[in-house]
């Protein structure tokens, strides 16, 4: 069938659906929901069977939806209606939730029911039930409501707010005022489910060191006391500890916003919480990781980005950076840390990144606020490369990459800086630079690509700037295997295989003909000749007379919305496109 995408953003969950529909043999358009002529004149050009809309924030006009059947993507249970369905279920701490697929109407959110899944909370961010739950869960809805809708026979369900075994409700926009703290009488846990709630966006307005700024990204602390509830006790690289009437709380990301009539930032944005307020904390005390073997390892519930671990003679590096995005600090600690763990009388060393992604290169945020953006990006990258080249370049132990959450850019290539990588099913690549203004790209792409997939599979990947898919990865050999779906059976699943690697006596062959062939390539071309061309293609983006990299990341880091939709996105636009006959 022909289907339009039409959403707010090609966001996670729109890619997801992309990836299962054009598997399935959909042919796929993708429109963003600009404006209602430009909607209109989408479904004008592409003349859709069927409209699919994972991601809006308004309404589906009725020159549309009277004329197409157009299946709404709604994160909530059958029977609830509104704009901040998962805010109020974490809020509120719902221990089952689901998505709803239905079919849009005049009344939002409770149209006839097309299909829907449901699932167990977890306490996590927002984020992280959308990226995980939520979108399993839609995945499996919408291609159940495609079947129904293609089989031609199906009649959606009316909603009936009233009928045996809803009991979802209308509820209205969660407002501020819904997710206020009171850190004189509020728990950790409600303190928590509220921070939890608002993650990604919009966050909790809230105040520090007497300004105005918006919370992001909580842990909770099992140890470290003291202060007075909703003082600042303590920081640890980019989180700051908060007091709370019944222990303390981490606050790992802050934007501040304005202070008085003057803002504090022309355009402020979410930054790490150390860095947004550095010179608020001058006169607070760090906490290192108490009782940690050699700061890779802590005892309870803390915050901590990289974490390590070992199973006989297989280590666990763990590095969960906030949306995946990797500083130039960040980069030397986690080096530190795997050259830390190459000294360990290991076999195997897993690279495990974070449950929500693994790692999507260099961090966008920290580098637009930094004095000279063009020499942060250089920083940036060079420390990201050091990485790369320290796991290309071990040849005493095999190293994997086990991908739990999605990768990008960069963070794609630094994992098939690895022996091996293995994707969960689910995950979603986006191994390319160009979105981000013609980005060249480095992390030893040019090295590690060609080999795994051909020259001319290299440039597809580069050129076509689409999700990738676990399975799609594995067929074009950049992946090496696709493993359970399931977040814990696949860290189950990948704690045996390494394992298995480690034990079997195929071992040392296998590290002698990695070093035989690591020296050929070496003697072919040189690592550090890679890294030069990339470097000297970089440094034109950074310092070069086109700007197109430094206004791409100035949009991304503010969320600009989006004016058009890219062509290789839509590709009803694409003047030689036309409709099948």
């Amino acid at each position: 069938m022909r289907i339009l995408i039409l959403c707010h953003a090609f966001n996670s969950l729109s890619q997801r659906l992309y990836s299962e529909l054009a598997a399935r043999g959909h042919q796929l358009s993708v429109e963003f929901d600009i404006a209602d002529s430009v909607a209109e004149e989408a479904v004008a050009l592409f003349r859709p069977e069927l409209i699919v809309a994972p991601y809006l924030r308004r309404a589906i006009p009725a020159s549309i939806w009277e004329q197409h059947c157009c299946l709404i993507v709604h994160p909530g249970i059958v029977g609830d209606r509104g704009p901040s369905a998962l805010d109020w279920a974490i809020q509120e701490g719902e221990q089952a939730w689901g998505v709803t697929v239905l079919q849009a109407t005049g009344e939002l959110d409770a149209g006839p029911v097309w299909a829907s899944e449901n699932f167990p909370m977890r306490v996590a961010r927002k984020s992280s039930l959308y990226r995980h739950e939520v979108t399993e869960a839609a995945s499996c809805a919408v291609l159940h409501a495609v079947e129904r809708f293609a089989a031609g026979n199906f009649v959606p369900t009316p909603l009936d707010p009233a009928a045996a075994g809803v009991r979802g409700r209308a509820r209205p926009l969660m407002r501020q005022s819904d997710r206020a703290i009171d850190w004189q009488r509020d728990d950790s846990a409600t303190i928590l489910a509220r921070l939890n709630a608002a993650d990604g966006f919009p966050g909790v307005a809230d105040q520090l060191f007497g300004e105005s700024c918006r919370l992001f990204d909580a842990w909770p602390e099992d140890r470290l006391r003291g202060g007075a509830p909703g003082e600042v006790i303590a920081w640890r690289e980019t989180a700051i500890l908060r007091a709370t009437v019944d222990g303390a709380l981490w606050i790992g990301h802050v934007r501040r916003e304005e202070a008085g009539s003057a803002k504090v930032d022309a355009k402020p944005f979410k930054l790490p919480a150390t860095q947004a307020f550095a010179a608020q904390l001058a006169g607070i005390s760090e906490a290192p990781l108490a009782g940690a073997t050699n700061n890779f390892a802590a005892a309870g519930r803390t915050w901590q980005d990289i974490r390590y671990e070992e199973a006989g003679s297989v280590g666990f590096l763990h590095f969960d950076f906030y949306n995946g995005a990797m500083s130039s600090r960040q980069c030397r600690r986690l080096l530190a840390a795997w050259q830390w763990a190459q000294r360990r009388p290991l076999s195997v060393i897993v690279l495990m990144g974070g449950r929500d992604y693994w790692s999507n290169g260099i961090h966008l945020h920290s580098i637009e606020a930094a004095a000279s953006p063009a020499d942060e990006s250089w920083a940036n990258i060079n420390a990201i490369d050091d990485l790369a080249e320290a796991i290309i370049a071990n040849e005493k132990q095999l190293s994997i990459a086990a991908l739990q959450g999605n990768c990008g850019a960069g963070g794609c290539f630094l994992a098939r800086a690895a022996d091996l990588v293995w994707a969960r099913s689910g995950v979603l690549l986006n191994p390319h630079y160009r979105n981000m203004g013609n980005l060249y790209g480095s992390e030893y792409w040019t090295y590690l690509l060609p080999a795994r997939v051909g020259v001319e599979g290299a440039q597809a990947i580069m050129r076509n700037r689409l999700p990738m898919s676990a399975t799609a990865g594995v067929a074009a050999g950049f992946v090496d295997a696709s493993l359970a779906g399931d977040p814990e059976a696949f860290r189950v699943d990948v704690a045996r295989r390494a394992a298995e690697l480690a034990a079997a006596p195929a071992l040392a062959a296998r590290l002698h003909a990695k070093r035989a062939q690591r020296h050929a390539d070496e003697l072919l071309k040189p690592l550090a000749g890679y890294r030069a061309a990339e470097l000297a293609e970089l440094q034109r983006n950074f310092y070069g007379f086109d700007p197109s990299y430094h206004v791409a990341r100035y949009h991304f880091v503010h969320k600009t919305p989006a004016s058009w939709t890219p062509r290789h996105l839509a590709i009803h636009r694409d003047l030689g496109w036309s409709v099948p006959r």
